[in-house]
């Protein structure tokens, strides 16, 4: 492993410094601060100026340190110094993300910044069509934002030259170990030229990474700046011992509180559970896993950011890369099996000085389980043992509940396979008190057949979500609620908004 990285010690800035003390060029600093950007975090104050000059650098920080603008900065001052012409499939730059999501938000961070400079920068993941990427190849980018499966693809189908790249970033290279990606990626940095800068970003550096520094980066600078297990000052962390009965019922008073609440899950199908038992209990929630459409998830995404949905349950995809602004409350329904996890997992919260909650739901088979955990986690978390209707809830999530009635639906005649139009036709003959006991539905089923026929489930997750499925004509008295959730006034009370977290999307995963 590479020597000192773990014993570094984390670097201190003066809190005074700015982006022009530190080299940053002008034409950036100005479309930073137009960005809102004004002071350095500590990460990129200790690693900018070696990367500025063009150093390898190995940094360190922690899930939300900041350290996408500590790669980006020092990408876009370089390429804008050589402006040579844009040539097709050639990118100048490269950076490579474990997952589409943090990919996504990569190229969202950069944007503002590429567009003051005239650079041009496109995403390339796997779960969607292949046909745009190549046509943005060819029409030149100068960076790539790219998750290393698709990119491999189209490496190897001679769609993109990585030849002319100048600087490489990995980010989150540990994240890319975890998943299986270091092949792929020694096999794309072997394609870049080997006088390029590069720079690699980890809140861990495990073996694995190791290997991809000793091979391909040059006397690298290592800055260390909030290791992964440093505690974040204004992050609480809490276990609530409770009862298997009482998990549900807990967890819907949490997430029922005013701001937005992230829970996570151990495996896809509790997420999709999970997140139609909250929908059920009036609290408008979407789901994030591997089993969705990309569609789908960018929807989700967009309804969890823009507060259309103010919860997303989903499983460790989430853990890391997805940038929310003011999550509130990050809750393990599950909790994570090792401790890296539940860190990256509570990184969501408390992120760039704002303050969060952390919670982990413990039943008494899962004592000695969490205690292990948040030892080797490092945190000292409170514990309590509560049940439904506990005053502590409120402390811990202040506010008055909020909840949304779910609507009852019903199948339409003819949507789905045999046995999804079998249960609709059950409904159909009457059974009123099945629809009042699961308010949500199945609607996912429906959906799922769509996707086996062969057609487009993005296309059709967006075109039928509301003309697929008829409200239930039961006659019997809905819940009633004394509040209301934003957003529920323009559209039915858990509308349609709220159905993607439902959908299983395309079988397909993406890479």
């Amino acid at each position: 492993m590479t020597a000192g990285y773990d014993d570094v010690a984390p670097v201190v800035v003066p809190d005074d410094l700015t982006f022009a003390d530190l080299g940053v060029p002008a034409p950036l600093v100005t479309a930073l601060a137009a960005a809102g950007v004004s002071k350095p975090f500590p990460i990129q104050a200790a690693t900018l100026p070696d990367s500025l000059a063009g150093k390898d650098v190995l940094g360190r920080g922690r899930t939300g340190s900041g350290k996408t603008y500590a790669f980006v900065l020092p990408m876009l001052a370089r390429l804008a110094a050589s402006r040579p012409k844009r040539r097709p499939n050639h990118p100048r730059a490269l950076i490579l993300a474990p997952t589409r999501e943090l990919a996504t938000q990569i190229q969202a961070s950069i944007t503002p910044l590429t567009d003051a400079l005239d650079l041009r920068t496109m995403t390339i993941f796997g779960g969607v069509g292949a046909g745009p990427q190549i046509t943005g190849l060819r029409k030149g980018a100068d960076i790539v934002v790219a998750c290393p499966g698709r990119l491999e693809d189209h490496l190897q189908a001679g769609h993109v030259k990585l030849d002319a790249v100048e600087i490489t970033v990995l980010d989150e290279a540990d994240h890319m170990a975890d998943l299986g990606f270091l092949p792929a990626v020694r096999r794309i940095l072997e394609a870049t030229p080997a006088g390029a800068q590069r720079l690699l970003f980890s809140a861990t550096l495990d073996a694995g990474v190791d290997v991809l520094v000793q091979r391909f980066m040059t006397d690298p600078v290592t800055h260390s700046v909030d290791s992964a297990q440093s505690p974040v000052a204004k992050m609480t962390h809490h276990v609530l011992h409770v009862q298997a009965d009482t998990r549900l019922p807990v967890l819907v008073d949490l997430t029922a509180a005013p701001g937005r609440s992230l829970v996570f899950t151990r495996t896809k199908y509790g997420a999709k559970a999970l997140t139609k038992k909250l929908i059920a209990q009036g609290v408008p929630a979407v789901e994030l896993h591997g089993n969705l459409s990309q569609g789908a998830r960018t929807r989700n995404l967009e309804a969890f950011g823009n507060g259309t949905a103010k919860t997303l349950v989903a499983t460790d995809i989430a853990a890391r890369g997805i940038h929310v602004d003011d999550v509130t409350l990050v809750i393990h329904a599950d909790p994570p099996i090792e401790h890296k996890a539940y860190l990256h997992r509570s990184g969501r919260t408390a992120r760039a000085g704002a303050e969060g909650t952390v919670v982990t739901l413990m039943t008494d088979d899962q004592v000695r389980d969490v205690r292990d955990l948040t030892r080797k986690a490092g945190i000292a978390a409170t514990v309590t043992k509560l049940s439904t209707g506990d005053p502590f809830l409120s402390e811990l999530a202040p506010g008055e509940r909020t909840f949304v009635e779910p609507p009852a639906r019903t199948e339409v005649a003819g949507a789905g396979t045999g046995r999804t139009s079998g249960r609709g036709n059950r409904r159909r003959r009457g059974a009123q008190s099945a629809a009042e006991q699961r308010p949500g539905g199945r609607g996912s089923g429906g959906q799922r057949s769509g996707a086996q026929r062969g057609g487009d489930p993005g296309a059709a997750q967006a075109g039928k979500s509301g003309r697929g499925r008829g409200r239930s004509k039961s006659a019997s008295t809905p819940k009633t609620y004394s509040t209301s959730t934003p957003g529920a006034g323009s559209r039915t009370a858990g509308a349609a908004a709220f159905s993607a977290g439902t959908r299983s999307g395309s079988s397909r995963r993406g890479r």
